[in-house]
């Protein structure tokens, strides 16, 4: 049945059809969008009309029968309306753009992996190309070199660089939509298996340490040591505010929209981790005059949060293979469980861990702040014994905790 001005309000995501090739086509994010489909020299040519916001479904009607009207008439409504543009913007530019636009229908009001992974390993081979250049072609060669070795992500970029396309087509960059179905035709079969992120063994984890401290200061070596000394996820270094720490009372407080539990977590700081905290901020004082707490601790290019990579180039630059960032929240899971008397829930409290027991959850209503603070005080001890007195802070005896 032909859409009505009502349904066109209220169409759920997905492509709608209305009459003559005329399609509604609703995002996820609620973005609204007109499209005419139709055959033209024996193929299939898509044209993006605007946004439905901008034009109405009469209106749409209108320049529908104007494009068919053209190309019974032999003329081809691109070269006619000008729809290519002269200068079409760049990949870079669009992608930007597709993402500013999406990212105010996410809960967290931002999606912490989008642009980082276009920015390691899309942009550096087409974001400088024009938007209407970009093909399948163009699209294989960007993933062929990830594909097997990082298949997530990979598989994750290729559907992030369709929807920039999609985005590029609905705002007029591009004339036509780009199918990108057969681009993993052209690449080699992933074997989908469940793998275990590479952890250090906890043992070898202070003279790692030692390495990682004596490297050149940045930004990378930083966020590391405090993400190794706190034993927290990368995102939540990655994307810390200086407005979550409270160095007197040596606590970082997580807001529940960073978690990965949605849940706030309150972390201990001990002492190594708080002489680090105090240098950065004094670091930060002398470049900026005064410490803004919506400034992020570890800032990266143009002032946006630093990638994993950023990380792992300092475990890079220690010639250290085999081992990921996240693999030390196991190292500190096996360290406590054969090193310490700590129950197994502290521990779990102290990585954030969702109970999986709802009855449990229920009752348990402790958070075993001070006996994480003891935790992570005797985990700093022991990650630093190899490392240079002076970074430790204050000397810190062994701590047990009771039952």
């Amino acid at each position: 049945m032909p859409l009505t001005a009502l349904k066109v309000r209220h169409a759920r995501p997905g492509r709608h059809a209305d009459m003559h090739g005329l399609y509604l086509v609703v995002r996820d994010t609620g973005s609204r969008s007109w499209i005419l489909r139709i055959q033209h020299r024996g193929r299939r040519r898509d044209f993006g009309l605007g946004s439905a916001s901008d034009v109405s479904l009469a209106e749409a009607r209108i320049t529908v029968a104007d494009y068919r009207r053209m190309i019974r008439n032999g003329l081809d409504p691109v070269k006619e309306l000008g729809l290519r543009r002269k200068s079409a913007p760049s990949f870079e530019t669009v992608a930007r753009a597709c993402y500013d636009a999406m990212r105010g229908g996410w809960k967290n009001g931002e999606h912490p992996s989008w642009m980082p992974s276009l920015e390691n390993h899309v942009f550096p081979a087409i974001g400088k190309r024009p938007i209407d250049t970009v093909d399948s072609a163009a699209v294989l060669n960007v993933l062929e070199p990830i594909w097997l070795t990082i298949p997530e992500t990979a598989r994750r970029i290729l559907q992030r660089i369709g929807t920039t396309l999609d985005y590029a087509h609905i705002k007029g960059f591009v004339p036509e939509e780009v199918s990108l179905r057969s681009v993993t035709r052209g690449l080699p079969r992933q074997m989908h298996q469940v793998t275990h992120l590479a952890a250090m063994p906890y043992a070898k984890v202070p003279a790692f340490m030692k390495k990682l401290t004596g490297l050149e200061n940045s930004v990378g070596r930083n966020a590391l040591t405090l993400t190794v000394l706190t034993a927290v996820r990368s995102n939540e270094t990655r994307f810390a505010r200086w407005g979550e720490f409270d160095l007197d009372a040596a606590t970082w407080s997580i807001p529940g929209t960073r978690m990965k539990m949605k849940q706030p977590h309150v972390v201990p700081l001990s002492p190594p981790a708080l002489v680090l905290m105090r240098r950065l901020r004094d670091e930060r004082i002398e470049l900026d005059s005064k410490l803004d707490d919506t400034q992020l601790v570890f800032p990266g290019l143009r002032g946006k949060a630093i990638s994993d990579v950023t990380m792992m180039k300092a475990i890079r630059d220690m010639k250290i293979t085999g081992i990921t960032v996240h693999g030390f929240r196991s190292s500190f899971t096996d360290w406590t469980a054969e090193q310490t008397d700590f129950p197994k829930e502290v521990a779990d409290k102290a990585l954030a861990h969702r109970i999986p027991n709802a009855v449990e959850a229920a009752y348990r209503r402790t958070d075993f702040f001070d006996k994480r603070r003891a935790l992570m005080r005797e985990w700093a001890t022991f990650v630093m014994s190899a490392s240079d007195r002076s970074l430790n802070g204050a000397e810190v005896g062994r701590h047990h905790a009771s039952g």
